[in-house]
């Protein structure tokens, strides 16, 4: 794989090895096509879903909340406080407000990272749909490759849900992490000296060396190795590979306005589990799908399913193991009361439960149904996980979509636990203006 650079930032270029780093991060997320190998994942021939302009009237940057740390805030501070790139929110599926830091745009791909594993989600949703996947059906039975690894015996659900029993810690702020050592294997860092590029040794090959350390279906786990495993069983079940699925199955059924582009390791694997690029408006589209059931305006007043009504109703609908499994795993210091399910986090906000989809540093697709708002964010955070941005950022989506469907808090709701004060923001860009400087610029 070859090195491509981009501008340079602080007199060093963005490139292959440090563009997940700040201040790199900022200019990379909206470039990554012209510093990785990514494939076309096409929109089709057909028309983008309309995101007409709405009538309702918001001051974004002056909805009150309560901050992570317990002090007043405004949605405004947060999204000056914590790195963002680009927002875009929706209610009733318009456009309330948008607005794009430097250097993105509207029409401008940004690196989605794990919100790709949602779109890999539906993907295999689709095909399970049309028969050509079974969860039920252990995934050595797609991918015979993995007998010899801790997926031996693990099923396409256990894989969808993350509840394999195979070792992989996902620790960013830890080089040895299993995370890190992906990376690694797909080529995307140094050499041992520094300085040199490994010869890539492939995504796949990585994920047949993981070994199991616990039962399978014994426990929920955040790991990003059961996403690439779900994306390549997809590809096997379908004879396709990953962009062409996105393409054919979501991206062009859903009516996207924008080709996105997805990453692949070097040799050809796509990485499913957070290659994806795609615009603002794009995201937010696909969040209206999931919104509306999976369905999207068909014409002549109707509509037409992408994804299966059934998976976003058995995700909504959490049963006591998933409940339980979640509540046993780190993950709930976060979000107590969530869940996770079919690639999908759910999580107790303050206006009624919210389909979340993460990525890190700061990426968010945030969907909720008490107020019909879908609300995506695009960051640059100079760490990979920072709670206190997370949470507040979640409260200031939380407040947002209450403040426009005229609602009140649901009494009761628990303050999440787990997080500490962030860091203000301070350097290389000042904080966005305020939305109606920005709004609706050539709705489509």
């Amino acid at each position: 794989m070859s090195l491509e650079s981009g501008p340079e930032a602080q007199n060093a270029p963005v490139t292959a090895h440090n563009w997940q780093d700040p201040p790199f991060n900022r200019w990379a997320y909206w470039h990554l096509g012209e510093i990785l190998p990514t494939y076309l994942v096409a929109r089709g021939r057909g028309p983008a879903r309309s995101l007409p302009p709405t009538a309702a009237s918001i001051d974004l940057p002056g909805v009150m909340i309560t901050r992570a740390d317990g002090s007043a805030g405004t949605a405004g501070e947060v999204i000056a406080d914590t790195f963002t790139d680009a927002y875009v929110v929706l209610q009733d599926g318009e456009l309330v407000t948008e607005w794009y830091g430097s250097p993105g745009a509207p029409d401008q791909t940004h690196a989605l990272m794990s919100v790709s594993k949602s779109v890999v989600g539906c993907v295999a949703a689709v095909l399970i749909d049309r028969g050509q996947l079974d969860a039920g059906r252990q995934v050595t039975s797609y991918v015979p490759e993995l007998a010899a690894s801790g997926y031996a015996g693990a099923t396409v659900r256990h894989v969808l849900d993350m509840r394999s029993g195979v070792r992989f810690r996902e620790e960013y702020s830890d080089p040895q992490a299993d995370i890190r050592r992906l990376d690694d294997w797909i080529g995307w860092q140094p050499g041992g000296d520094g300085l040199t590029e490994p010869e890539p040794r492939g995504l796949y090959r990585f994920l047949a060396t993981l070994q199991a350390e616990a039962p399978h279906g014994s426990r929920f786990l955040y790991r990003s190795a059961e996403s690439d495993v779900l994306g390549w069983v997809c590809e096997r079940a379908a004879g396709r590979p990953m962009a062409e699925l996105i393409s054919a199955l979501i991206w062009a059924p859903m009516g996207a306005q924008y080709d996105a582009r997805l990453l692949h390791d070097g040799l050809g694997t796509a990485v499913h589990d957070g290659g994806l690029c795609a615009t603002a408006r794009d995201v937010a589209r696909f969040g209206q799908m999931l919104l509306d059931g999976g369905a999207v305006p068909g014409g002549s007043g109707g509509t037409r399913q992408v994804v299966p009504a059934r998976w976003l109703r058995e995700g909504w609908a959490v049963d006591s193991d998933v409940r339980a499994a979640f509540a046993a795993s780190p993950a709930e210091a976060s979000f107590p009361g969530g869940w996770y399910r079919n690639q999908f986090w759910f999580r107790p906000g303050s206006y009624g439960d919210v389909l979340l989809c993460l990525g890190i540093h700061g990426q968010m697709l945030h969907v909720s149904r008490r107020t019909n708002t879908v609300c995506v964010k695009f960051s640059s955070w100079p760490q990979a996980q920072n709670p206190a941005y997370m949470e507040d950022t979640l409260r200031a989506f939380d407040a947002v979509g209450g403040v426009l469907a005229g609602r009140d808090r649901i009494a009761g709701r628990r303050r999440l636990a787990g997080v500490v004060s962030g860091l203000s923001r301070h350097g290389d860009t000042g904080p966005p203006a305020p939305p109606a400087q920005h709004s609706r610029p050539n709705v489509i």
